[in-house]
């Protein structure tokens, strides 16, 4: 009897699986899991955890064996998409971003984007001028310390925080000037709803960027936000499609393709290289369930899309949640006590000490960290606001970026700079796909403002391992830049002569195929007892008998012959 309990308890043990999901804030939820649970169900306690309604704009996502970053898809098993042993490792994220996050109805909601936002800001993926800058910086300060004290707030304090990869010291004395005197008084949740406001309004809001390289093997950055795909490349944005002009996405391969109308007459293909198939497809599928879910009406228009061609199979894929109009007519609905938020103030940093600044504080909590020098697109140019730039759009709350004058441009690129004085260059932790690190010594390697200091980025180990990427054709290392821009062309036109030579082939061997089995259908019909017009004229030609006579006959005596042999051998046995 015992024994029988003991094995019983064990079997019941290997149906369970311990998972752990890191939350916005850096804490972490533990929970067990049954072998067959999917992802909905996972994604169900964490938002009943929160206490979290609002959930359609959340995700969670993890990291497989060999390092390519996923969204856990809910539909499915959680086991089967993990693709590795136990405990589970995964992070809680915004998947999509509000169109308007500041008008989202729950403040525990508005509370997430906004750390999610935070995070963006501090890992290079949102850009802002220095005066937007010291602006959002500020009201994350009044959001988490409160109203400027002198007893609590010594001169200098803001420099004990880290808000962006890169800051100037003029810049710090912008947020602490700000932080005295234009944000007494506001509530946190009157200030993260001004930064919110203030961060929907830049042209990087919402971009979860995918490294690859174009048509002539330049770097490039692709990403979904909620206005639209947007592709930027060295110093400026170089395409926007809105979600209403993008018809098709579609990848085979490492290749991806958007297919696009921007007027009745003038249709376009635009193609990417990502680093990995792998990496290819999980961009495809970002860009189809972000495009269903900002562009369509209602769920029931959600179909199965699939990256095949006319002849062989691909992948197939389905988006299986609400839409963003239905997401928000449900939140209309939310009649309930606001919930209790408990939120995290700002934490000591282990950055390396700065000679000019001293040590840091950041203001993104985080569990574990790591010193590295990231940059994946070196060699570019410097992101500024300038006049080759793409203007710093303005949010009409529609699905469009509205473009300034050209005089307002360049007034701007005069009055104010870029945080970063790199090109768009997000750190690998944030990156959906692997890419390679650089040693610790590089790390100190970078200046800021003449004074050496690392960037410590954040390491969303969701996997629990490493991110240590393969390195392929992003490693930063340097060898992308190295290549140059003769070399990789070359290379990407060899891999499209190759793809046409083999689609031809492809297409000749399914004609054969198909005229292969046609002859022989006719064969069978001309030779069978159907009294057809047409076959009985077939049959009386001086062809048809020569072939009845000399080929097919002694063919189906073969055959005829055989099966009686194979019959024989069996009634033996």
């Amino acid at each position: 009897m015992l024994s029988r309990f003991m094995s019983g308890s064990i079997r019941n043990l290997e149906r369970e699986y311990s998972c752990t999901v890191r939350l916005l804030d850096d804490t972490e939820y533990t929970c067990t899991i049954q072998r067959d649970a999917k992802g909905q169900y996972l994604f169900d306690l964490i938002c009943h955890h929160l206490n979290l309604l609002e959930k359609d704009y959340f995700g969670i996502r993890y990291v497989d064996p060999d390092k390519q970053r996923h969204w856990l898809e809910f539909s499915k098993s959680i086991a089967k998409q993990m693709k590795s042993q136990p405990p589970f490792t995964m992070c809680l994220r915004v998947k999509f971003y509000p169109p308007e996050p500041a008008s989202l109805k729950e403040e525990i909601t508005r509370y997430l984007v906004f750390l999610q936002i935070k995070r963006d800001l501090y890992h290079g993926r949102l850009l802002c001028k220095t005066s937007d800058a010291a602006m959002l910086a500020a009201h994350i300060l009044q959001a988490e310390i409160g109203n400027y004290d002198p007893g609590k707030h010594p001169e200098g304090y803001s420099s004990k925080f880290q808000f962006f990869p890169k800051h100037s010291e003029k810049l710090e004395r912008r947020i602490s000037d700000i932080h005295k005197t234009e944000l007494i008084g506001q509530t946190p949740e009157t200030s993260e709803r001004n930064f919110l406001q203030k961060a929907q309004m830049l042209e990087t809001y919402g971009v979860d960027p995918h490294p690859c390289k174009d048509v002539s093997g330049n770097p490039a950055f692709l990403a979904f936000t909620p206005f639209g795909f947007v592709v930027l490349q060295g110093n400026r944005r170089v395409h926007f499609l809105k979600w209403n002009e993008v018809t098709k996405l579609k990848f085979e391969g490492k290749t991806f393709h958007v297919h696009a109308n921007q007027r009745e007459d003038k249709k376009i293909i635009l193609t990417y290289f990502a680093p990995t198939p792998e990496a290819c497809k999980h961009l495809w599928k970002c860009g189809v369930e972000n495009q269903a879910f900002y562009k369509l009406e209602k769920s029931s228009q959600v179909r199965t899309v699939s990256s095949s061609n006319l002849f062989f199979k691909g992948s197939r894929f389905r988006y299986s949640g609400r839409v963003a109009k239905e997401v928000m007519e449900q939140s209309a609905k939310i009649k309930r006590e606001p919930p209790e938020i408990h939120r995290a103030g700002l934490v000591p940093s282990r950055s390396c000490p700065s000679i000019t600044h001293g040590p840091r504080l950041t203001s993104v909590p985080r569990t574990r960290r790591r010193a590295v020098h990231i940059s994946i697109m070196e060699g570019l140019e410097s992101l500024r606001d300038s006049a080759h730039s793409t203007p710093v759009r303005s949010v009409s709350h529609g699905d469009c970026f509205m473009p300034r004058s050209r005089s307002q441009a360049t007034d701007a690129s005069e009055r104010t700079a870029v945080i970063s004085d790199e090109a768009y260059s997000p750190s690998d932790s944030v990156l959906p796909t692997p890419v390679a690190e650089h040693s610790m010594e590089l790390a100190v390697s970078r200046q800021i403002n003449g004074a050496p200091c690392s960037i410590e980025e954040e390491k969303e180990s969701e996997a629990g391992t490493p991110m240590r990427g393969e390195g392929g054709d992003f490693g930063a290392d340097g060898r992308s830049a190295q290549e140059g821009a003769g070399g990789d062309s070359a290379l990407s036109e060899v891999e499209q002569v190759n793809k046409f030579v083999l689609s031809v082939l492809r297409l000749l061997l399914v004609t054969i195929g198909l005229l292969f089995v046609l002859l022989l259908l006719l064969i069978i019909l001309t030779e069978s007892d159907l009294d057809i017009a047409f076959l009985r004229d077939i049959r009386q030609t001086p062809e048809f008998e020569q072939f009845h006579y000399e080929y097919f006959c002694p063919l189906r005596r073969w055959f005829a012959c055989k099966l009686r042999w194979v019959g024989g051998l069996l009634v033996n046995k």
